[in-house]
């Protein structure tokens, strides 16, 4: 049985997860792509000796149907194939680096292996507590360490889905005009709207672009407020926005909600959000989402651990293994052939290196 300790928040009495069809088995210690996904389950190699699972959640926790929530569906996921117990962990509002430590060493103390941190916010306090439980695999999402030899670093490029993203709202707009909301001003956020800036402008290099990070500092709500997405979402529309892609977690709910009430595109972000149960009433505005297998990367670090053969290093996922896609759930979108032949194509590119994507 899960153990879960928890905050309410904003949409959390709906968590509707589905874990993106991709569950990327990547080479350990490598900086190369994962390898293709796999959803096979295995029978224990009678080395597991863990409790079960241990995660820690970003800013927003559980219930964002986004980031955190797809980290969340790994865990389930893993629960059930390999039949571990888990424990998830919410964040605390204004923590420090301790707290996040704390949390960790928590998790590691009672014998929960491997014990991941979702979000780059895990960064000091992966390094400080993997020193000290030398013989407990950890992940952390979103990070690239310093080497050491108990922790996995498993990283996206979120670039090349918002390219995939920006190619999309580029043939969705109307009036030659869409807008990009980033949670935080930080530099994984600025892949998310580098790529998206350079796939919408693929399209028509003369399109206008409004842009907007919601805060200078995760603590100052920019991945969990989602009153901050809101007013952002309606001031690119009266500048004339009619898509609009969001990578702001559990701000975006907020992006989504006044795009319905406003009756323009939005795109979600991480899970494929026109599929989210908390958001089912404002799906028909969400365009698509720019996909990212946080889930499968939980998954598979877990696999890895169970069979005796944790992965370390980095472990990057792409388009190329399907470690990051764009949904293309809603009906609305698949009638737009011009649309997902384009996003088809640019993905091709992409992936056969003809497209370099920004990160910058």
């Amino acid at each position: 049985m899960r153990q879960t300790t928890r905050r309410t928040k904003f949409s959390q009495a709906a968590v509707a997860v589905t874990v993106i069809a991709l569950a990327a088995t990547a080479c350990g210690s490598s900086s190369k792509d994962a390898d293709k996904a796999s959803d096979s389950s295995s029978s224990s190699s009678g080395k597991y000796t863990g409790k079960g699972i241990g995660l820690a959640y970003d800013v927003g926790g559980k219930g964002d149907q986004s980031f955190n929530d797809a980290a969340y569906a790994g865990l389930q996921k893993a629960e059930k194939e390999f039949k571990l117990t888990g424990r998830d962990i919410e964040p605390q509002d204004n923590e420090s680096d301790a707290d996040k430590v704390q949390r960790l060493e928590s998790l590691a103390t009672a014998g929960y292996n491997p014990v991941i941190g979702v979000g780059f916010a895990y960064a000091p306090a992966v390094k400080e507590a993997a020193a000290k439980f030398p013989n407990i695999t950890f992940g952390i999402i979103d990070d690239e360490q310093d080497k050491a030899a108990n922790v996995a670093d498993l990283v996206f490029h979120e670039e090349q889905s918002s390219y995939l993203a920006g190619v999309a709202a580029a043939k969705a707009t109307k009036k030659n005009h869409i807008g990009f909301i980033g949670g935080v001003d930080v530099p994984l956020i600025h892949k998310f709207e580098a790529g998206f800036d350079q796939g919408a402008k693929s399209v028509n290099p003369s399109i206008k672009i409004e842009s907007q990070y919601l805060t200078q500092t995760a603590a100052q709500g920019g991945f969990s407020s989602p009153d901050k997405g809101k007013d952002a979402a309606s001031g690119q529309i009266d500048a004339g926005a009619d898509v609009i892609y969001a990578a702001a977690g559990l701000s975006g709910q907020g992006v989504i909600s006044e795009a319905s009430a406003k009756g323009i595109w939005a795109i979600g972000v991480d899970s494929d959000q026109y599929n989210q149960a908390a958001l089912a009433k404002y799906k028909d505005a969400i365009l698509g989402s720019a996909l990212k297998n946080v889930g499968g990367a939980v998954y598979d670090l877990v696999k890895s651990v169970y069979e005796g053969k944790p992965k370390t290093g980095v472990v990057r996922y792409g388009l190329d293994n399907d470690g990051v896609g764009f949904a293309d759930s809603n009906p609305k979108y698949k009638a737009m052939t011009a649309a997902v032949a384009a996003v088809d194509k640019a993905k091709a590119d992409i992936v056969s290196g003809k497209i370099t994507v920004n990160t910058k």
